[in-house]
């Protein structure tokens, strides 16, 4: 007797959504680390203007250098606020593609189990049978002592 699992199609496809869902995950996650390491950069960035800017103004600066730092940390402030968006949009993102794994994870584990359960009963019959053909061997092997 040779096992075969009904829904061994069925379990396969749902690997391989597994399979996929792992995958956009992971671009998912990649994609949000690569915003958050810009992000990081930018305010860092920012810090290190403050800072030197801030020295500049202890030693003094004319009214036109104010106003052109003034200008670039303005438009730095408006790419770190684009920047934050495209972090929680990326992190958005990188959650829903981590529900969907989930998701797809349970129901790959349900076929599984359900498998391992028809496996059981499969090898539970098995011997049953073995087990009633052993009792027939021995049954007609007494008939036959006695004849």
């Amino acid at each position: 007797m040779i096992y075969q699992y009904k829904f061994e199609k069925i379990l396969t496809i749902k690997e391989k959504e597994k399979s996929d869902a792992f995958s956009k995950y992971n671009e998912a996650l990649k994609k949000f680390e690569e915003a958050a390491e810009k992000l990081y950069k930018l305010l860092k960035k920012k810090e290190d203007l403050l800072q030197f800017h801030q020295e500049k103004l202890r030693s003094g600066l004319s009214i036109q250098e104010i106003r052109h730092q003034q200008l670039f940390m303005d438009n730095l402030e408006k790419i770190i606020e684009h920047y934050q968006k495209a972090v929680i949009e990326a992190r958005y993102n990188m959650t829903l593609q981590q529900d969907k794994l989930m998701e797809k994870n349970i129901e790959v584990k349900k076929y599984q189990r359900i498998k391992e359960k028809d496996i059981q009963r499969f090898l539970d019959t098995l011997k049953e049978t073995e087990n009633r053909n052993m009792d027939e061997i021995s049954i007609q092997q007494f008939l036959s002592k006695d004849n």
